[in-house]
């Protein structure tokens, strides 16, 4: 069996940075934020179109984009009565590949 080492962390910037990292894993450890988050890969959207995609209404949509807003992952853009959203830091995009590695192996796994 595999022995792993207690983490301690030397200083409080440290833990903080870790719990800002658990932030951003929990911002988008859900699978209609995931679906957002794929989708605003293509480009900037309304909150409308982002509704329709994700098959929530208005306000279950704008909580999730504001959670995705709060983590640094996606920003806003008003104009008038529509609100757009982009990715804030494309390199999310990455961890998604990742992502799919991971899954991919898992599956050899279950064969």
């Amino acid at each position: 069996m595999q022995q792993y080492e207690m983490i301690s962390f030397n200083t409080v910037q440290e833990r903080q940075h870790y719990e800002r990292r658990a932030a951003v894993l929990k911002a988008i450890a859900h699978p209609s934020r995931l679906m957002i988050v794929d989708e605003l890969a293509r480009g900037e959207r309304c909150v409308c179109d982002l509704t329709d995609l994700v098959g929530h209404d208005i306000s279950t949509v704008s909580k999730h984009l504001a959670l995705l807003k709060k983590s640094g992952l996606v920003e806003d853009d008003k104009r008038g009565k529509q609100v757009y959203y982009r990715l804030r830091v494309p390199c999310v995009l990455n961890f998604f590949q990742c992502l799919e590695s991971v899954i991919a192996a898992g599956e050899r796994l279950d064969r």
